[in-house]
């Protein structure tokens, strides 16, 4: 598994911990260091099966200074991942990666569900 963290972001180091304390092994990356590209945020959005707008991170200042909010519903799909390959910060974070899913944020229910275990 990929988890895409931002180290001092609180929600991602609570993830991280999450992960560790259930001795699953996954790569750790950097989001700000290695911004993931417009082709891993494609493969990424379709396995999520969620909407695109979860791929962003809505509470961050970059997301408040590029006045996303008013220009998103304006932008394709194509547009909006383009614009997210610019910029780590603009990407919501943790981002967990496997085989056949992707989820963004951590909310441990989802996050258990994607992995298949018991709580």
């Amino acid at each position: 598994m990929l988890f895409v963290e931002y180290p001092k972001c609180s929600t991602c180091q609570k993830a991280k911990k999450w992960l560790q304390e259930r001795n699953l092994e996954f790569e750790d990356r950097h989001i700000v260091e290695q911004n993931p590209s417009l082709e891993e945020l494609r493969l990424w959005y379709k396995k999520s099966g969620l909407p695109l707008k979860r791929f962003f991170n809505t509470s961050g200042s970059k997301y408040k200074e590029l006045k996303l909010k008013d220009k998103l519903p304006g932008m394709t799909e194509e547009e909006q991942l383009q614009l997210l390959a610019t910029d780590g910060m603009l990407v919501k974070r943790p981002v967990l990666v496997g085989e056949t899913f992707a989820v963004t944020g951590f909310k441990e229910k989802e996050w258990m569900e994607k992995l298949g275990l018991e709580e």
